[in-house]
């Protein structure tokens, strides 16, 4: 007689691992630099080598990073990392424009940079919020090499940790435990006292 219970049982606990793999699953999708082959807004190749934008807003934000999506209007640091080592040995020049209009903010001239990381400063605060471009380009005699970068400045804030899988996930689990237990009392078979 107990065969109904043990169903509850069983299919309860089935829907609960479903839904902690779920909630699991949903939780790491959210990473920024993940693997090669996946899409980084904030990493573009330069010839046969990547270069990664990092930004900082040490007056408005402390030492915290960003990337395409840089919430505050103020001075910024941008860093600019070559991931391999041939750019090293080439003349690279730095551009940062205000779009749509093309307006430039900010202009390096090409130069060897030996350590792999460029870092240059922007104060925003003087071109206002808006969507910028970073510029960077191999120039080699007469040739050019360009690529972009995009972001914005003081248009939108920067996504945090999005706790709704997981909120979801204790709702449903608090649930099903709820009804799991309301059917484990209908179906208790009533002890009588023996006389």
């Amino acid at each position: 007689m107990n065969t109904g219970h043990n169903r509850y049982k069983s299919q309860g606990a089935k829907i609960a691992l479903s839904l902690a793999l779920a909630c699991l699953l949903l939780g790491n999708a959210h990473a920024h630099r993940g693997a090669a082959e996946e899409v980084d807004n904030c990493n573009t190749r330069v010839g046969f080598e990547r270069v990664h934008l990092t930004a900082y807003t040490p007056t408005l934000s402390g030492n915290r990073e960003y990337c395409n999506i840089i919430p505050g209007v103020g001075p910024t640091k941008l860093v600019f990392d070559y991931e391999g080592k041939s750019l090293r040995h080439v003349s690279v020049e730095f551009e940062i424009t205000k779009e749509p209009d093309g307006t430039r903010v900010f202009y390096r001239e090409p130069q060897k940079v030996k350590t792999g990381t460029a870092n240059l400063s922007v104060d925003f605060s003087r071109y206002g919020a808006g969507n910028y471009l970073a510029h960077i380009a191999i120039v080699d005699k007469d040739k050019r090499l360009d690529t972009h970068i995009p972001f914005s400045v003081g248009l939108e804030s920067v996504p945090g940790k999005n706790y709704t899988p997981l909120l979801i996930t204790i709702a449903s689990l608090s649930l099903l435990a709820y009804g799991l237990f309301r059917a484990a009392l209908k179906h208790t078979p009533e002890q009588n006292p023996e006389a």
